[in-house]
């Protein structure tokens, strides 16, 4: 017999969330504000809006817990969603269609159905009477898809930040296509560079001197070299996930203003996303090697450097882990620890000393995040409930020194 999904309260509440279109570019976050607020009043929790930067708002729901001066536990999400292309789509991408036990819609899994798993969760435990030693923040930030630099890259040097006392975070991963929960604990650091060229300009029939053509040709086969290194560790071990290797792409050319015209400069742009194991320093100076090696006067800038970022420990020394983990084996669901492939607000948090995990709770379920006709099954999203019941009071009572 078929399950009536359209009357699950918790199903509507997602799909509500995702109706709301909160996409890039010139997001008006208002109406997510008034989602949320309503959220919090639903739940009993008071509400605290931050604006580090003016628009970006920040929406905070405490849960105080029974030990307020404990380190605290952030249940962070994000707001925004990324640009769609609705001629593509199946069904209308905010329109939250529920299909055969499957909603289509942008964000429904990065990452609003996370958010609406923290809230559901936390109305289960509430209803039972149900207090824990350490206090619960739920947040939801801004422009995580954008970079995060004015949401939650802002609002961790804040003095409002700080006050949240937070001691351990928990954020987005990624789906599991298979039976796997696959848990981050890691970023790789995202470079996003452009090399500048420059040469003698002159007619398109000569063989001038000091080409840029040449120049850019060294630097592109330089970075095109190191992209194939990736590909053949991955290649080579099975156990390797892309997370695991430095990535590489070329991702724009600019130049020239006319055909027969050598022109006197030409670049290309870079998206790097730098392994764990990557020495920085290195790895820049390796840089300075080949523009120097490609000719005169070659340089280069990054639209975005982010530095080196230690992993959260998932051993025994973290205690946060030991709980996290103990809730998994509790509900007897395997997992798996992985470096994010991808970035996320974490790394704002692990910046900060701050020990982070990131997870989507859903198995089976293939990863389709900025796809067209995102979707996901409507068990995966209940079962993520259900494993958020378990996890959130596992952090919350974790004990102090």
């Amino acid at each position: 017999m078929a399950v009536d999904y359209e009357k699950d309260a918790s199903v509507n509440n997602l799909r509500n969330f995702l109706r709301i279109r909160s996409v890039h570019p010139n997001i008006d976050y208002a109406e997510c504000l008034t989602y949320l607020r309503g959220q919090a009043s639903e739940l009993g929790l008071p509400v605290q809006v931050f604006e580090p930067v003016a628009k970006k708002p920040i929406l905070v729901m405490t849960w105080e817990g029974l030990e307020p001066t404990l380190p605290s536990i952030l249940l962070n999400s994000h707001m925004d969603v990324v640009p769609v292309f609705e001629k593509s789509w199946t069904y209308p991408p905010f329109e939250a269609r529920l299909v055969d036990g499957v909603i289509y819609g942008r964000g429904v899994q990065d990452m609003k159905a996370v958010g609406v798993m923290y809230l559901e969760a936390v109305k289960r435990l509430k209803s039972k009477g149900l207090r824990f030693k350490r206090t619960i923040h739920l947040s939801f930030v801004p422009d995580e898809e954008v970079g995060g630099l004015k949401g939650m890259g802002e609002f961790v040097k804040t003095e409002d930040f700080k006050r949240l006392n937070v001691g351990f975070s928990l954020d987005e991963g990624l789906a599991s296509a298979g039976e796997d929960y696959h848990v981050y604990n890691a970023e790789r650091s995202i470079w996003h560079m452009t090399v500048i060229c420059p040469g003698k300009s002159g007619h398109g029939s000569l063989l001038l001197p000091d080409n840029n053509g040449e120049k850019i040709r060294y630097i592109i086969d330089k970075f095109m070299d190191l992209r194939q290194e990736s590909k053949n560790k991955l290649k080579a071990d099975s156990s390797l996930t892309i997370g695991d290797v430095t990535t590489v792409n070329l991702t724009m050319l600019h130049g020239g203003i006319q055909n027969n015209v050598i022109p006197e400069k030409l670049t290309v742009s870079f998206d790097l996303r730098l392994a764990t194991s990557v020495d920085h320093q290195e790895f820049e100076n390796m840089i300075k090697r080949w523009c120097s090696e490609a000719g005169a006067n070659l340089s280069y800038e990054f639209d975005q450097k982010d530095p080196y970022v230690g992993p959260t420990k998932v051993d025994d020394s973290n205690r946060f882990w030991v709980a996290f983990k103990g809730a998994f084996d509790k509900l007897k669901l395997p997992l798996k620890t992985r470096t994010f492939p991808g970035g996320t607000d974490s790394r704002y948090i692990r910046e900060k000393g701050i020990p982070a995990l990131g997870i989507t709770p859903f198995a089976l379920t293939h990863p389709q995040i900025h796809e067209q006709d995102e979707s996901l099954r409507v068990e995966a999203f209940l079962r993520g409930i259900t494993i958020y019941e378990e996890v959130i009071p596992a952090l919350a009572n974790v004990k102090h020194d």
